[in-house]
């Protein structure tokens, strides 16, 4: 069972898997890093000062502290409960940011893949026969015709 295991693990597409998942997460709190501190700061700005993550409503208020909120973390540390929509639109954002990232990293990486050239001919087709032969040929080995040249 150990040995099975062990082929298993040392299998190319796991190992590809792992390193996938963990250079994922990197990346992933890398998109995050520029959505919630380069992004959504300037989307901010230019819709007036708007800030995404404390935009909720309120459905219940809290214990702790009587409604209104100024922020989200206000509500929550008054124990409200709360339908959280702005930071489900900062999800949303994230999301389309690293698909399109993920999108040019992949454009960029089939750049890098693309086909190489088809090599030059190294045959030609005898003229009477058909037959594949070298381009150096000068009587065709199928039909033993004399070629011209080209």
């Amino acid at each position: 069972m150990l040995k099975d295991f062990r082929a298993f693990i040392m299998r190319g597409n796991v190992v590809d898997l792992a390193v996938g998942v963990i250079i994922g997460a990197a990346f992933g709190s890398i998109v995050k890093s520029l959505v919630d501190d380069v992004l959504m700061p300037v989307l901010g700005l230019a819709t007036g000062g708007i800030d995404f993550s404390n935009m909720f409503v309120l459905l219940k208020a809290g214990a702790k502290a009587p409604a209104p909120y100024a922020s989200l973390g206000e509500a929550k540390a008054a124990g409200a409960v709360t339908l959280n929509y702005g930071v489900f639109i900062n999800a949303v954002i994230a999301f389309v940011i690293v698909a399109f990232c993920v999108f040019l990293l992949v454009r960029a990486v089939a750049r890098l893949h693309r086909a190489p050239p088809p090599a030059a001919p190294n045959t030609k087709d005898c003229q009477y026969c058909k037959r594949s032969i070298p381009l150096d040929a000068t009587r065709c080995p199928e039909c033993t015709s004399q070629l011209v040249a080209a």
